[in-house]
């Protein structure tokens, strides 16, 4: 049961606010809880267990940290010293736990085999069985969502909440286990907790929110879904221009599936009053790969800036070369060598925690070189700028970096989707053979899977995508804006979106029902 189907949209979700809106004020986190308890049960069935105890894990560890915390403020400063060395065993030793489970339910196999071939390299004696493993639904989500709140009761952010209630529903809250967004617990509490009554203002805005989010997932990604399987399924088959169109397929149909998910996630929070973090900002408005990933996936890149970027960045070895750096070599390579050494760890577990597949760690790898030869050439960039007098915000040169940005986007979606780094490298050098152009003008765009109509409603659902996001770049605030049309208009546009969704929804013969994506992480 996912966000987009008939199941979760008109018999889970309804039954969820039906008696969250009737119960006691006392009693809906409870209510919340065994919403996401049920929902997370019809998903992954016994392997509930494994949530259940993160949030007990979680719980007593913050609970822990707080009370070495209090006491290490009335110590005296030798006993200090001892409490803080004890605070840091504590916190290691639930992170260790989480991600101990993490590792060996998702990656086991990966390790495995890969140190079976290494062995058989060296002719070192051993072997590797894969192991059938089924992961819980969620699990990458839920478990730095639990080490965040660890780390920031540690770190003296917040204060361990005794309430067990509170951080069962902080790590279960069922809009978000499938596909997050990744949440601090500052993000969520202040509305998380409030149990506030169901309004009618907040059903109209989640509901809008929701059909917004099937609009992207069902009639676009959906219809591109059977593009990108064709061709990916049967990459020895194509080559040059159809590999390009491939990936750009996938590119797309990524983001409207992405970004249509949170859409139904945040529009379901926003239904029990619950305010979820934004996880896209326009994303291909972006300058560079940098900028992309400022705007894509936000929280989990915020994860990663806050929990691994940071402590790097002000740890001693850093410290020890930034000193040592400004003497001998300059600002300027010591600003490099200290982006390589705190992005590098950022960007190998980011290709890391999409799966355990070395087309994700490259993945992950091209984005950090991309991103440190953008920080190494950004002296000489502004320089050539200045000299032969170009204005960035120019349209031309805007346009220039629009089509740099996509290529570097499309390349890098091409390796993710692939189902082997072998098999992306062998897909990218294709692209350079018998590359066709007309290809796309002759008709053998059509099979592919879909036809004229197909391409005409993806077409067109781009267009109203970009347009919709064009105006977000641009801060025009469009729900507020549409509340202040006339009610016929208003209404016009409320029916239009949700019979575009039932007319034209990839659905029915011929179609499958296509996973979300990002579940599978």
């Amino acid at each position: 049961m996912a966000y987009h189907t008939t199941l979760f949209l008109f018999v889970f979700l309804p039954l969820a606010l039906i008696c969250y809106h009737f119960a006691p004020q006392k009693w809906r986190g409870y209510v919340l809880i065994g919403f996401s308890y049920l929902f997370f049960w019809m998903n992954s069935k016994e392997l509930l267990a494994y949530l259940i105890g993160t949030t007990l894990l979680t719980h007593h560890i913050g609970i822990w940290l707080d009370g070495l915390t209090i006491k290490e403020a009335n110590a005296e400063a030798e006993e200090k010293k001892q409490i803080k060395k004890q605070r840091k065993r504590v916190l290691l030793l639930g992170i260790v736990i989480l991600l101990g489970v993490l590792i060996s339910m998702k990656y086991q196999n990966f390790i495995g085999l890969n140190a079976s071939r290494v062995a058989e390299h060296f002719s070192i004696r051993y072997s590797f069985d894969p192991v059938a493993i089924v992961l819980p639904l969620g699990i990458s989500f839920y478990t730095l969502q639990a080490i965040g709140y660890m780390v920031d009761v540690y770190w003296k952010k917040i204060e361990a909440d005794y309430s067990l209630e509170k951080t069962a529903l902080f790590l279960s809250f069922f809009p978000q286990i499938m596909e997050g967004p990744i949440c601090r617990y500052s993000d969520t509490a202040d509305t998380l907790y409030k149990k506030s009554p169901l309004k009618l203002e907040n059903l109209q805005h989640g509901s809008l929110r929701i059909v917004w989010g099937l609009f992207k997932k069902i009639v676009i990604a959906d219809r591109l879904a059977v593009v990108v399987k064709t061709v990916f399924d049967s990459y020895a088959d194509y080559h040059g221009i159809i590999i390009v169109v491939a990936a750009l397929a996938y590119t797309i149909q990524l983001y409207m599936e992405f970004s249509g998910a949170i859409d139904m996630v945040i529009g379901t929070g926003v239904m029990f009053g619950v305010k979820l973090p934004e996880n896209f900002r326009q994303p291909f408005f972006a300058e560079n790969a940098s900028g992309f990933w400022r705007r894509w996936h936000i929280t989990l890149g915020v994860w990663f800036k806050e929990y691994i970027f940071y402590p790097v960045s002000v740890s001693k070895i850093v410290k020890k070369w930034n000193r040592y750096g400004r003497k001998n070599v300059g600002k300027y390579w010591t600003k490099i060598v200290t982006s390589a050494v705190a992005l590098f760890p950022v960007w190998l577990c980011n290709g890391i925690w999409h799966g355990p597949r070395w087309s994700y760690i490259f993945y992950g790898m091209y984005y950090f070189t991309l991103i440190m030869i953008g920080i190494l050439l950004e002296p000489i960039r502004k320089k050539v700028l200045q000299t032969l007098h170009i204005n960035p915000k120019q349209l031309w040169y805007r346009a220039l970096q629009f089509v740099k940005l996509m290529v570097i986007v499309i390349t890098g979606e091409l390796f993710f989707r692939a189902d082997s780094l072998r098999i992306g490298v062998r897909m990218f050098r294709s692209i350079f053979q018998d590359f066709q152009p007309s290809i796309l003008f002759d008709g053998n765009l059509l099979n592919l899977g879909i036809d004229n109509l197909d391409f005409m409603v993806i077409l067109v659902g781009c267009m109203i995508v970009l347009l919709v996001d064009l105006m977000k770049e641009k801060k025009v605030a469009l729900t507020e804006k549409l509340e202040h049309w006339r009610l016929p208009i208003r209404w016009s546009v409320y029916y239009g979106l949700i019979l575009a969704v039932i007319i034209f929804g990839a659905y029915g013969e011929g179609y499958q029902v296509i996973d979300l994506i990002y579940a599978g992480f």
